[in-house]
């Protein structure tokens, strides 16, 4: 059988117009608004020393700055100005994906550019500038006859490394809301599907030498003043621009379809999409985003739809303290929503809830049998939860609840975390009560006789602005109280083991639709 039908290839390379040119697209602008800050900074602090080594101490410490946190840390702030400015001038603007990337990204390319530009015009013999103001020169001529065109080489060579950087790091901008190369990888990772991993890293790197090759050549031209290297390195980067910034699928998609940074997550999202075209409604998917991210980008519309769970909103975006019952969690949630405008559409029919899972061997082995049995050994034991859990606040309500206090507390992918627990690197996970790892691996989830951890039911939203779409609701409406947990851990089980979540979607519809 040929490699390429595989379906994970396919599904790789039917997405790669869309993540390709999105992923050139915020490149390129977040180049081009480095070069545009950073050239002109350059210049003037040139003959400024301590303006010069203000510059390049603020650039400095930008890249010091985790990639991920640099652009997770530009959407409250976009967020909070869009709001801003809608009550104060009536106008707002989108904080999610594309504008954060760029303004990340570009903060990312500023030290290469201020650095070789301010290398580049210092290192001019003074005697050439002399000449050229004794024959007359104004200072703008010098500037930009003299000292621009002989550091432009040097100033080249720090263009090249922005880009590369620049290319490098927009793969992180996924759960931002920003599509590129980064959701193969995003995805990837949380489907153990190493193929759409190594497709994403692969792609990635081919760009960024593609275009550091081409900057090159232009680079060598201006060394020696070679024109046909200049045009060709030139010609090269524009038939990239071009190619990419054509219209793709997702400008003319109607409806946006949002998920979350986990393998149920994608499988949802595919099943909703699927329900879409079903109902030859046009639909696309923004895979990968955060949890702090999703539920803002449908409140202000930048997503149509996506599955949330209760507990998740009850405790953490709607920061609703202590124990409540699920009939109460549920009451609070609507009226919550409803204060946004966003609509509950209904229940899924599952719920995915955070659970204390342990081996079933170990557990029966230490006679535990409850979380409150934890108790006593829980100062000799390592528990692992992913990157979120300890710190909301279902984990403080969990240890306040029974007293608990672990040795250790370490954040790991989910997946890598199961895969802890068997291994025995772990005592034990926060691990989720919908995943077919549970059955899988043996494991068993510890009963929470005290309902410390709140409901998570399978909830189905939509933005504000399809409260009233008639065809959005008539297309999703069959998904409600259709999918059962048995058949979620079934499909979580197939999406872990590498099946694409598109085939795992369908297979669930199959299983779940109406007869």
């Amino acid at each position: 059988m040929s490699l390429f039908a595989d379906p994970r290839w396919r599904d790789a390379l039917a997405n790669l117009p869309d993540y390709l040119g999105a992923h050139v697209r915020v490149s390129l602008a977040a180049l081009a608004l480095g070069l545009i800050v950073s050239l002109p900074l350059a210049i003037f602090a040139r003959h400024r020393p301590v303006l010069r080594g203000t510059l390049l101490g603020f650039a400095g410490i930008v890249q010091t700055i985790p990639g991920l946190a640099l652009l997770a840390l530009f959407y409250p702030l976009l967020l909070a100005l869009a709001a801003l400015s809608m009550s104060a001038f009536g106008v707002s603007f989108s904080a999610f994906g594309f504008l954060p990337a760029v303004l990340a990204l570009a903060l990312y390319s500023m030290l290469p550019v201020l650095r070789n530009s301010i290398t580049g015009l210092d290192g001019i013999d003074p005697a050439l500038i002399e000449a050229a103001e004794g024959v007359g020169m104004t200072e703008r001529q010098v500037l930009t006859m003299v000292e621009l065109p002989l550091a432009m080489p040097v100033i080249m060579a720090g263009i090249r490394t922005a880009a590369v950087w620049v290319i490098g790091t927009a793969t992180l901008s996924t759960p931002i809301g920003q599509t590129s190369l980064g959701n193969y990888i995003f995805a990837g990772l949380q489907t153990q599907n190493w193929i759409l991993v190594l497709f994403g890293c692969a792609a990635a790197a081919l760009l960024a030498l593609a275009v550091d090759q081409l900057l090159a050549l232009v680079e060598i031209g201006l060394r020696h003043g070679n024109r046909w290297r200049i045009g060709l390195g030139t010609a090269g980067i524009a038939a990239i621009v071009i190619a990419t910034l054509l219209p793709g699928a997702a400008t003319r998609t109607s409806y946006v379809i949002g998920a979350k940074t986990f393998t149920e997550q994608y499988v949802l999202a595919g099943l909703l999409q699927q329900r879409l075209e079903a109902s030859s409604l046009a639909a696309t998917t923004r895979a990968g985003l955060g949890s702090s991210v999703i539920y803002e980008a449908l409140r202000s519309g930048d997503i149509d739809t996506y599955v949330d769970y209760s507990g998740t909103l009850w405790a953490n975006q709607f920061k609703h303290p202590g124990i409540a019952a699920r009939d109460q969690v549920l009451a609070d949630l609507k009226q919550d929503l409803a204060k946004d405008g966003v609509t509950l559409l209904g229940e899924l029919g599952f719920a995915n809830a955070y659970a204390l899972v342990m081996p079933r061997a170990k557990a029966e082995r230490l006679k535990i049998r409850v979380i409150a049995d934890l108790a006593a050994r829980a100062p000799s034991m390592t528990i692992a939860g992913d990157y979120e859990f300890f710190s909301r606040p279902e984990w403080a309500n969990l240890r306040s609840a029974y007293g608990l206090a672990f040795k250790t507390e370490r954040q790991m992918q989910p997946d890598f975390m199961y895969a802890a627990v068997v291994s025995g690197e772990v005592d034990l996970i926060a691990g989720y009560t919908s995943d077919g790892l549970i059955a899988k691996y043996d494991l068993v989830v510890l009963d929470d006789p005290k309902h410390a951890i709140p409901p998570y039911d399978a909830v189905l939203l939509l933005a504000p602005k399809r409260a009233n779409d008639i065809k959005l609701r008539t297309a999703l409406q069959p998904l409600l109280d259709r999918i059962d947990i048995e058949a979620m851990r079934d499909a979580n089980l197939q999406a872990g083991s590498g099946s694409t979540p598109n085939a795992v979607a369908r297979a669930l519809w199959e299983r779940v639709k109406p007869r």
